[in-house]
């Protein structure tokens, strides 16, 4: 017998399939929302709503955005891309206020062990952006673990023979750590370090 109501126990449920929420951690949020006010509860169900409804990704990079094409891409010059894994290390980055072009979301990285490979993720739109021209660096900015090494290594080969600088970030971020907790500092050391690859 389930201990909660049914409303209760669905509720708990669907917050325990966010990444990192157990089921202790989704009983609270549940009972936070049960002692909302009725205004604050539908103000908490339209943004999801609204978020689902008007987010979509950038048909140049793949960022997160509410046009065809994100800020990022329409106001930056495009000679530098930083390559990331998911849009989330696209706001680890700009956090730094350092870099100054755009960016490729590659939307995953090569893993077979899980049975994804390179048409898996984003690289052939990577290589069309590339040979549009005008594009003199890639900076590769996956997650120094084994598949954002292997990813890394397995784009800069296709963009070697291209003529264009490929940099990697520097290795002050811990390896097997990922992006969006690394801090600032590290980050931005990781970036002005960079080095060809």
């Amino acid at each position: 017998m389930d201990i909660f109501i049914e409303p209760i126990g669905k509720l708990i449920n669907e917050f325990s399939k966010l990444p990192g929420v157990g089921k202790k951690t989704a009983q609270r949020y549940a009972y936070k929302i049960i002692g909302m006010t009725d205004g604050e509860a539908r103000a908490f169900a339209e943004s999801i709503i609204n978020c689902k409804r008007k987010v979509r990704y950038c048909n140049v990079c793949g960022n997160f955005t509410e046009d065809e094409v994100c800020e990022i891409c329409k106001r930056r010059e495009s000679s530098t891309i930083c390559v990331v894994k998911e849009p989330k290390d696209v706001i680890a980055m700009e956090k730094l206020r350092e870099y100054k072009g755009v960016y490729h979301v590659l939307h995953g990285v090569i893993s077979p062990m899980e049975g994804i490979g390179p048409n898996d993720i984003k690289i052939k739109e990577l290589l069309a952006r590339v040979n549009g021209g005008g594009v003199q660096e890639v900076i590769m900015a996956t997650n120094p673990d084994v598949e954002g090494e292997a990813t890394a290594m397995y784009i800069a080969k296709l963009l070697n023979p291209l003529g264009v600088n490929v940099t990697r970030l520097a290795h002050g971020i811990p390896i097997g750590s990922e992006l969006e907790y690394t801090d600032e500092v590290t980050l931005s050391r990781a970036l002005s370090e960079r080095k060809s690859i």
